[in-house]
C-alpha cells in the first residue's frame, strides 16, 4: 500500500488568523518501506515571520522572500500526493495548513478520510506516555541527534520511522524471523526422516579399546618427552 507521510513549517498556529504554511517535506513509503521519493519545498508566505516560530524552524523571512507561492507548487505537490493515505504526527494541524493553502489557491481540498494521525495511535499504544515526535524517537531508539531545529523533510523522516514501530515494525520482523525459524524446523524433520536407519540385519559395534600392544607403544613414546607440560 503506497502512504505519503509529511510534515509543515507554518508562521504559527491557526491559518484561521492569517498564518501560513512555508515549508512542506514529504516521504513516499510502499508498505511501510520508504521508496526514495520525496517531495520537498519552501514556500514564500508574503507576510513576516514571528520570532517565536522561527525560533522553532529557523525560517526567516529574507530567507522565504525569493521562494515560490504555495499556488504555484500546488499542481505538482497534488500529483505526488495522489490519492494515497496521508500520515503525519498532531495530522489535524498540518491537514489545516495543507488545505488552507489548497483553498486559498482554489484547489479541492484533501479528504480528511485520508488522515492518518500518529499521535492518535501513539496515544493507544503508549496510554499516559510522552507522544512528542522527540518523545516517540527516544522510546524506539531512533537517531535524531542531526536534528537541530525543526525541519518538514527531516521531521518527516523520523516519522516515517516512528510510523513503522508504531505499526508492529520490529514485531513484524520477529514474526518473519519464526516463520523462517518453522520453515527450518520442518525442513530439518523431512532430512532426519530421509535418513532412518536401512532396513536389515544390525551389525555389532566393533570393538575399539587400544590393544596391549598400542599401550606398550604408547607408554615408551610419553617416557621419552622431557619436562612434559603435564609432569
Amino acid at each position: 500500500m503506497r502512504e505519503i507521510v509529511f510534515d509543515t513549517e507554518t508562521t504559527g498556529l491557526d491559518p484561521r488568523s492569517g498564518d501560513r504554511m512555508v515549508e512542506i517535506g514529504c516521504i513516499e513509503m510502499f508498505n511501510l518501506v520508504p521508496t526514495g521519493a520525496t517531495f520537498h519545498a519552501y514556500f514564500n508566505p508574503e507576510r513576516d515571520m514571528p520570532a517565536g516560530a522561527e525560533a522553532v524552524h529557523g525560517l526567516s523571512a529574507a530567507f522565504l522572500s525569493d521562494k515560490p507561492l504555495f499556488k504555484d507548487m500546488a499542481g505538482e505537490l497534488i500529483e505526488f500526493l495522489g490519492d494515497a493515505p496521508l500520515v503525519a504526527h498532531n495530522a489535524g494541524f498540518d491537514f489545516g495548513f495543507l488545505n488552507a493553502e489548497l483553498e486559498f489557491c482554489g484547489r479541492d481540498a484533501v479528504c480528511m478520510s485520508r488522515m492518518i494521525d500518529t499521535v492518535a495511535i501513539a496515544k493507544k499504544r503508549h496510554p499516559g506516555a510522552k507522544l512528542s515526535l522527540d518523545a516517540l524517537c527516544s522510546r524506539y531508539g531512533i537517531d535524531r541527534s542531526h536534528r537541530v531545529k525543526h525541519g518538514a523533510l527531516l521531521d518527516a523522516e523520523l516519522l516515517a520511522q516512528v510510523y513503522v514501530e508504531l505499526k508492529g515494525g520490529r514485531q513484524i520482523g520477529l514474526e518473519l524471523a519464526a516463520e523462517i525459524a518453522a520453515r527450518e524446523t520442518v525442513v530439518a524433520s523431512e532430512v532426519i526422516a530421509v535418513r532412518k536407519a536401512p532396513d536389515g540385519p544390525r551389525r555389532e559395534p566393533r570393538p575399539h579399546a587400544a590393544s596391549q600392544a598400542e599401550l606398550a607403544r604408547h607408554r615408551e613414546f610419553m617416557s621419552g618427552i622431557e619436562n612434559p607440560l603435564w609432569g
